[in-house]
């Protein structure tokens, strides 16, 4: 997580193209699909996710170096840009074509645990989905955007303490829904946010 923070620093900022990977069913093992076959359908079924509205939060404990964090987190709102803001912001404005900019906000509270001896990773797994897509990341933008604060400036962070971080991705110009989507942990089930579309 450190990597990609400094190279926030280092680096202009680039779209990386985010892919979703989805995992394929698993091998011949008649063995574990008969036992699939066999359990209630409930068990089968993976739990649906919390969606919440914009503003309305969600609580979750998040590994900050070797102490865990217990925070507040709720997104606030999705700020979007147009083609031409985008095409500025990206190191090959032929890729960025029919994309614009979205930049999740993020109210993020501080409830309980030690203050913060590092950079905080809390945001880290924020992801924006347009149309049911996951949008591809643009590093090195969101610390720029009017109303975001810099993670890098956040060592010390103490309970009670809230902070705005955000994450910015390209998405789809014209895209009729947003989402924005949060985790505890990078493979944890997410929360998310519905939001009107761009």
């Amino acid at each position: 997580m450190l990597y990609r923070k400094t190279a926030l620093r280092v680096a202009a900022p680039v779209a990386v193209l985010a892919l979703a990977l989805t995992a394929c069913g698993g091998g011949d093992d008649k063995k574990s699909d008969d036992k699939k076959a066999d359990a209630p359908k409930s068990q089968n079924k993976p739990a649906e996710p919390t969606t919440l509205k914009a503003g309305e939060t969600t609580t979750g404990k998040v590994k900050e170096g070797d102490a865990t964090v217990t925070y507040d987190v709720a997104a606030q709102k999705v700020d979007v840009g147009t083609e031409a803001e985008t095409k500025k912001l990206v190191s090959d404005p032929k890729k960025a074509k029919g994309l614009v900019v979205a930049t999740a906000h993020m109210k993020i509270t501080h409830k309980g645990g030690a203050p913060l001896k590092d950079t905080p990773d809390v945001a880290e797994t924020t992801e924006i989905y347009a149309d049911g897509t996951r949008g591809g990341l643009l590093i090195g933008a969101a610390e720029d955007a009017p109303g975001c604060e810099d993670e890098l400036e956040l060592e010390g962070w103490k309970t009670g303490e809230s902070h705005v971080l955000c994450e910015t991705y390209l998405v789809p110009a014209g895209s009729k829904s947003l989402e924005v989507h949060w985790a505890e942990k990078e493979d944890g089930k997410p929360v998310i946010w519905k939001l009107a579309g761009a």
